[in-house]
């Protein structure tokens, strides 16, 4: 499937590259998924390293973090958390509240127009979220463990509870994630997800013996669909971070080889009000 049949489009400032949902934007919300192209982190050559303190310098995380958000037309504030594969979701209220990156949560929320709502992932599964009629956005870290605890639909009670969002008014997109072609996974996961989902058998492609393949991005998509999220506000980017290591970090495929890898970032954020 071609990027742009899927709603994605490429987006490119002094060498710097990001994909980004282009339904979402028309809705209204600047939106992107980094890869690892134009930065200056020492991860192979350039890299676009977006996090990760302990496997990089900070000056090269933040410098790489000034390129990624050159490529919005707007200045935005850009709102971060301590990742911790867990199901809370954190609202950002304001300008001030939008830098905290010691609290511990795999979600962010927000109306606040400026504010870029960010995860970080380098395998798992990153979920935006837009309601054009409320203006509430929302940005997700779901791994495996996140997905099988429903952090997605979390985050999309939470837009309600929030900010009065109906489901059906949202805009979602799937990022890049390590896919079915690729991810392997043993019987903690299948069994986890074999108590929680009556269609878990539609998820995995057995490989060997007490393994298979799973389909986070369609396990995903079907608990926004199980949300009331229409299927055609679903946007699904169809790229692997496992196979295209030339434009994404992948933690499978490289923190065995070289030590350590990088993180991407997937972000959205309201758009209108941006600070000048």
């Amino acid at each position: 499937m071609k990027l742009e049949h899927a709603g994605f489009r490429w987006r490119e400032k002094n060498g710097v590259r990001a994909l980004s949902c282009a339904p979402l934007e028309r809705d209204g919300f600047a939106n992107a998924f980094s890869t690892r192209l134009g930065g200056v982190s020492p991860m192979r050559h350039d890299a676009l390293n977006l996090a990760g303190f302990d496997d990089d310098a900070a000056e090269n995380i933040h410098e790489n973090r000034r390129r990624f958000l050159r490529v919005f037309d707007e200045q935005w504030t850009l709102a971060v958390c301590w990742q911790v594969h867990g199901v809370d979701v954190r609202v950002v209220r304001d300008m001030n509240d939008a830098r905290a990156d010691e609290e511990r949560c795999d979600g962010l929320i927000s109306n606040t127009p400026g504010v870029l709502l960010g995860v970080k992932s380098a395998d798992c599964v990153p979920v935006i979220l837009g309601d054009r009629r409320t203006g509430a956005c929302t940005s997700v870290h779901a791994g495996w463990r996140g997905t099988v605890a429903g952090i997605v639909p979390r985050a999309i009670e939470r837009m309600r509870a929030e900010f009065g969002s109906d489901p059906s008014d949202v805009r979602a997109a799937i990022g890049p994630a390590a896919l079915a072609c690729c991810y392997e996974v043993g019987a903690e996961v299948t069994d986890a997800f074999h108590r929680s989902f009556n269609y878990a058998d539609e998820l995995f492609t057995p490989t060997r013996d007490g393994h298979a393949r799973i389909d986070l991005h369609e396990a995903n998509r079907r608990q926004l669909i199980e949300a009331a999220v229409e299927a055609a506000k679903i946007h699904t980017l169809p790229l692997c971070t496992m196979c295209r290591t030339d434009l994404f970090f992948s933690y499978r495929r490289e923190k065995s080889v070289y030590g350590r890898t990088g993180r991407l970032l997937s972000v959205i954020g309201r758009m209108g009000a941006a600070r000048e």
